[in-house]
């Protein structure tokens, strides 16, 4: 059963019936459903019969339309017998409506005759000649209704409707079904099937069998001829068609005459009488097989002369008609009987020419002429060539050869130069093109014409198509050399020769001119828009792309030093190898990739700063180092179909600070200033004892003033002497390449940064005294702009205030933290210290003993301007002395002052 509205229309679905063998008669039965409410056909229900495993064919039954909500039942009388085998196949196909049922049950196999559809007899098989007339007749037992339809159904599916029915008796009758002029391709198998709504009938398969007439494959030979006779063998041994031969003719007449005559022949030789002497005869043989229509197509004749005389000369007066480029017309005098000797002959021409080239190689050639004929062009020649001709005069006794006559075509219009023979060598605005002659020349080149036009441009600056240019040049130049051309541009070359006769044609060839390194819009030098001692702030402008756009830029830091050759801007290799801060630095290089930028990151002028610690597609752009002199190039690079070309300019140049150079004399003279010191020491033993009393007094005196608005009296040595010893962890933390600095030198600089103050008093001009001094501890004194080393962790911004409520808490992150960049330098001030006196020194109390680190405090007042200001006032810095502090500490610190004004002094 098959619910047609659940499938598409188009679906089938199949039944198949198990293979059959029966040895008498018998008869299929079974019961279909085909409705639908709304009248419309659900599909159609089809049997098909196939036997001996072979094709389905068409169908034997079919059923459509919608026929009622119930059971119908209907026949199927298969005349197939042992040994052969047949198969039942149901099959339901969905009609477009696809509404309604499909449904087949009770499928019966009775071992009696059908009541409903007619049993057929065994059909026989059928044999005919080609071209004739076959008919197959279908005997049927069984009551033939009205609507019975006959067919002759052919194996391959074909149905061939009846001629006629007639009816022998009431229960049997007889279905004709002739075919006409049945050929090969009629040959199959056919059966004979009876379809009506109650049941079908079906035969056996019966094979017409389509014989073809016999026909000799190879025409009679010729024994012996004769100015009357001809004497000729059958040759019959090999044949087209079906046999077997019953009789054998042989069918003669003259080549051009209006009779023939046909000889039938027993042998298989055979000698033709009474024939005209000097003629040409046709003779062919004939083979006939049983049946109408057995006699086959004449053979292939054989063509023979009767025998003639020798002829007496050679044809005369060969000469042209008319000479072109690639054909020659040629006459000579007309042939009569007295020169053949028989009207049967033949004249031939026979020319040569040389090809010409390498090989040189000759074409040979012959040609049979008409009989009476005494004209003839020669086609399909070679333009200029020499044709060598001459005639020859033939009849079956004999030849006659002309003398051989030379003529010359004329010239015509050039072949084409071959494309494989133009050679060129681009470079960025010239083409260097050679080529070769046509290897067919048709006549004396005269002109080589090239023609040449971009038609395709990397640049958008370059107009494609360009215009059309060309250039002429003699037969004996084959190269010419293209200038002034755009770069990395497709130009179309096209190449022709001429002749007197015209240009022949073009050889096409498409050549690129290689792409240039991008220019650059700077017309010297220009100066930097900023600069620190960290960075410089450059100004990069679009590069113009020469052939190709521009792919990417790049800046090029380069470290400048002394003893190497400086590079001039645009006379210098350029940067191939992108290399990071990071390989340089591993290969020893003096060169790194600071940044790389997309071009369309660059479409005009902008900014950029060559140090800011940023990374540009992977390039880490690193703060440069005071201390050294640098070169900045700006590099834009092309790459075009594996090509790539570069060009760069050195757009700045970072010279090194001035005091950069200090620290080696420092470090030199370091040794004298320790010898001058110690010299010192012994002579002012005196003045510290002094100066260290003075000073007991004045702090004692000045006790009860401790917290006062003012700052105390600043013990400058020690002050100054500890602050060298932070400082020195800090910087060496910083930067380790400057560890050879002098220790000396620094306390020299400090000394100088406290003590040269202008105008510095104890009291009054205590103001100025701590101006400088907060100026040194912050690392900006104007003194020194250069003193501070490149540090990996500037930004180049300044930070915001701090509140005094929240400094320490900003200290302690500062210590801490990896974003600060303190956290190295703070625990390098701990380096040999005892981690319990660290917690000692944040736990403990005034009263309580603290660490040397501990005896220097810096007191932060207010501005005077606001009081009550919460933020840090950096003009002034009270370092004081604990008065509980251990004596000996206190005498440590006298000695420290002392020592600082020993190294004024020494100085």
């Amino acid at each position: 059963m098959v619910n047609a509205s659940q499938h598409a229309p188009g679906q089938r679905a199949h039944i198949i019936f198990q293979t059959l063998s029966e040895n008498d008669t018998h008869c299929v039965q079974f019961s279909y459903f085909l409705y639908s409410r709304d009248g419309h056909s659900p599909g159609t229900l089809g049997v098909y019969v196939r036997v001996n495993g072979g094709p389905l064919g068409s169908a034997v039954w079919n059923m459509t339309g919608s026929h009622g909500r119930q059971w119908h039942q209907a026949e199927l009388a298969v005349s197939t017998f042992w040994p052969n085998e047949y198969q039942v196949l149901f099959e339901a196909l969905i009609s477009p409506d696809h509404k309604g049922y499909i449904g087949l049950d009770d499928i019966l196999l009775f071992s009696y005759p059908c009541a409903k559809a007619p049993h057929f007899s065994r059909l026989g098989d059928v044999e005919v000649n080609a071209g004739q007339n076959a008919s197959f007749q279908c005997m049927a037992a069984g009551r033939a209704a009205e609507a019975e339809h006959f067919f002759l159904q052919r194996q391959s599916g074909v149905l061939v409707p009846a001629a006629g029915v007639r009816h022998i008796s009431h229960r049997r009758f007889l279905a004709t079904f002739p075919l006409a002029s049945v050929g090969r391709s009629e040959q199959d198998l056919y059966r004979c099937v009876s379809q009506a709504p109650r049941g079908a009938g079906v035969s056996n398969f019966a094979e017409l069998i389509v014989k073809e007439p016999p026909t000799p494959i190879a025409p009679p030979q010729l024994l012996r001829a004769g100015p009357t006779y001809l004497i000729i063998q059958l040759n019959t041994n090999s044949i087209i068609g079906d046999g077997p031969i019953v009789r054998k003719e042989i069918e003669y007449r003259m080549a051009r005459g209006p009779w023939a005559e046909v000889h039938a022949v027993n042998l298989q030789t055979y000698k033709l009488w009474h024939l005209d002497p000097d003629t040409e005869y046709e003779i062919s043989v004939l083979l006939t097989r049983p049946g109408d229509g057995g006699t086959g197509r004449p053979g292939p004749p054989l063509i023979s002369r009767t025998k003639c005389a020798e002829p007496t000369r050679a044809p005369k007066g060969l000469a042209f008609a008319e000479i072109q480029a690639r054909q020659l017309t040629l006459q000579w005098e007309p042939l009569g009987y007295n020169v053949t000797r028989c009207h049967t002959y033949a004249v031939s021409l026979c020319y040569r020419y040389t090809l010409g080239g390498s090989h040189n190689q000759t074409i040979r050639e012959c040609v049979k002429m008409e009989r009476g004929a005494s004209r003839y062009t020669i086609k399909n020649l070679l333009p200029f060539r020499n044709i060598h001709v001459r005639l020859i005069l033939t009849n079956p006794e004999g030849r006659k050869e002309g003398k051989e006559v030379t003529f010359q075509t004329d010239e015509d219009v050039p072949g084409g130069i071959a494309a494989e023979s133009l050679t060129f060598t681009p470079l960025e605005d010239m083409i260097f093109l050679k080529w070769e002659e046509p290897q067919e020349p048709n006549g004396l080149i005269t002109q080589y014409e090239i023609s040449y036009q971009s038609i395709e441009s990397s640049d958008p600056a370059v107009n494609v198509p360009g215009p059309r240019r060309t250039i002429s040049k003699l037969r004996n130049e084959t190269y010419h050399v293209f200038s002034n051309l755009h770069p990395g541009t497709t130009y179309l070359f096209s190449v022709r020769a001429r002749t007197s006769k015209g240009f022949g044609q073009a050889a096409l060839t498409e050549i690129t001119t290689n792409i240039s390194a991008p220019s650059f819009d700077y017309a010297d030098m220009p100066s930097p828009l900023g600069e620190s001692e960290n960075t410089i702030t450059v100004l990069l402008r679009p590069a113009q792309g020469r052939g190709a756009p521009i792919s990417v830029y790049q800046v090029v830091v380069e470290e400048e030093r002394p003893r190497r050759l400086r590079r001039e801007p645009g006379a210098q290799d350029c940067f191939s190898v992108p290399l990071t801060f990071e390989t340089a630095l591993a290969r020893g290089l003096v060169h790194y990739f600071g940044a790389e930028l997309a071009a369309s990151s660059l479409l005009e002028a902008m900014p950029f700063t060559v140090g800011d610690n940023q990374t540009y597609r992977g390039f880490w752009n690193p703060p440069l180092e005071p201390r050294k002199a640098y070169l900045i190039y700006f590099q834009a690079a092309s790459h075009l179909k594996g090509e790539t070309r570069l060009n760069c300019i050195r757009i700045a140049r970072k010279a090194a600070c001035k005091e950069s150079k200090r620290p080696l004399e420092v470090s030199q003279r370091s040794e004298e200033m320790g010898l001058i010191l110690g010299i010192c020491a012994g002579g002012l033993a005196v003045l510290i004892l002094l100066l260290g009393a003075i000073i007991v007094i004045i702090r004692k005196g000045r006790d009860r003033y401790a917290y006062s608005y003012y700052p105390k009296p600043v013990n400058m040595t020690k002050a100054t002497v500890n602050y060298r010893q932070e400082k020195t962890h800090m910087m060496s933390a910083v930067d380790r390449s400057f560890t050879d600095q002098s220790t000396l030198q620094e306390d020299e600089r400090l000394g100088l940064s406290f003590m040269d103050a202008p105008g510095y008093s104890p009291r009054g001009d205590q103001r100025s005294g701590g101006v400088t001094e907060a100026s040194s501890l912050l690392g900006g004194s104007p003194r020194r702009p250069c003193g501070r080393k490149g540090s990996p962790y500037h930004t180049g911004q300044l930070h915001p205030a701090v509140r005094v409520a929240d400094l320490l808490q900003h200290i302690n992150q500062m210590k801490t933290a990896e974003g600060y960049g303190f956290k190295q330098e703070y625990e390098s001030f701990f380096e040999g210290w005892d981690a319990t006196k660290k917690k000692d020194k944040l736990k403990g109390s005034r009263q309580e003993p603290v660490s040397a680190y501990d005896r220097h405090h810096v007191k932060l007042h207010p501005m005077l301007a606001d009081p009550d200001a919460d933020y840090i006032s950096a003009n002034y810095i009270d370092i004081r002395i604990n008065r509980q502090h251990h004596p000996r500490r206190l005498q440590q610190g006298l000695s420290s002052v002392v020592l600082a004004l020993a190294m004024l002094l020494g100085v």
